[in-house]
């Protein structure tokens, strides 16, 4: 049987792709290591952040949509982001150095037993910076050219949360079809890990009644959990269907290959493969810094370039 080694990545909605790229590089020190487009709508810019080469369970992904609104926050939808950092001393380096950057921030505090940072960017994306132990996947690499010290760097993610009205039924989605391990339960709230005593796969599910949340700029458009190969993935199509979710099918996205579905409460859930990586078509040296196409939109590059905006260093 085949189990689920953690978080791929996560999908986020920015309004301006300029300022997403400045907080991101800038402010958090993370790499860019995928400039492309929304293979769906290649008129909007897709961007990855993660480490040296944009690892699986460190990337965080945004679709620029310039026309959406705000956010409004709600119940069923992926609520809030873990970033692991090494020790409580880099917890309060980021304290200070939100501060001086201006980054809407909390008190260092303990989140799920952890050390923990809550901290907003400037669309209002909710993420919690937690101390990691040592506990980050095992094939993070350092960037050297961060401008983040390594001892402090943030090492991919971590506890992500979700809220929905009906707890149980997400909760046999991850413990009966993936095989999460249910570690602790109160009548309002589950922590669920795909590797017991790991964090880099683990996901926390609130109940929480209201209307549903209504996207926009700053919302997580949804999550995509690790498989190691097309093996697998297709072990894990057959597995959703099986369970009676309706499942897109093997998508190859050149990068990996996935496959999506809405669980019981309309969470949107990626499954996707660890290769072949962003170094398909690019250099590790130079990864992320030009405009990268799949090979089915090469032949629409100059459209393409000529809609998009240049992103502020450039």
């Amino acid at each position: 049987m085949y189990t689920i080694p953690g978080h791929h990545h996560i999908s986020m909605i920015t309004k301006d792709a300029k300022t997403n790229n400045y907080f991101y590089r800038e402010v958090l020190g993370l790499r860019r290591v995928k400039k492309t487009v929304n293979q769906d709508d290649p008129s909007m810019y897709h961007l990855f952040y993660g480490d040296q080469t944009g690892s699986a369970g460190t990337e965080l992904s945004f679709f620029e949509i310039p026309m959406v609104g705000r956010t409004y926050r709600g119940t069923n939808a992926i609520t809030q982001i873990g970033l692991l950092v090494p020790t409580e001393e880099s917890l309060l380096y980021w304290k200070a150095r939100f501060e001086e950057y201006g980054v809407q921030h909390g008190d260092i505090t303990n989140y799920v037993n952890r050390p923990a940072l809550h901290f907003e960017d400037s669309e209002g994306l909710r993420m919690v910076l937690l101390v990691s132990n040592g506990a980050k996947v095992d094939h993070w690499e350092s960037w050297v050219k961060s401008n983040v010290p390594v001892e402090h760097q943030i090492q991919g993610m971590g506890s992500v949360e979700i809220s929905v009205r009906r707890l149980d039924k997400l909760a046999r989605t991850l413990t009966e079809m993936f095989g999460y391990v249910e570690v602790s339960r109160t009548d309002d709230e589950a922590v669920f890990q795909s590797v017991q005593g790991e964090v880099f796969g683990e996901i926390i599910v609130k109940k929480i009644a209201g209307p549903t949340e209504k996207p926009g700029r700053g919302s997580i458009h949804h999550l995509a959990i690790r498989v190691k190969n097309d093996e697998e993935l297709a072990y894990w199509d057959k597995q959703v269907r099986s369970f009676g979710f309706a499942s897109t099918g093997i998508v190859d996205r050149f990068y990996f290959k996935s496959l999506y579905f809405r669980e019981s409460n309309g969470i949107l859930f990626e499954i996707a493969t660890d290769g072949p990586g962003f170094t398909i078509d690019g250099d590790i040296e130079t990864l992320g810094e030009k405009l990268d196409l799949p090979p089915f939109l090469e032949t629409r590059r100059a459209e393409i370039e000529e809609k998009l905006q240049p992103l502020e260093e450039e």
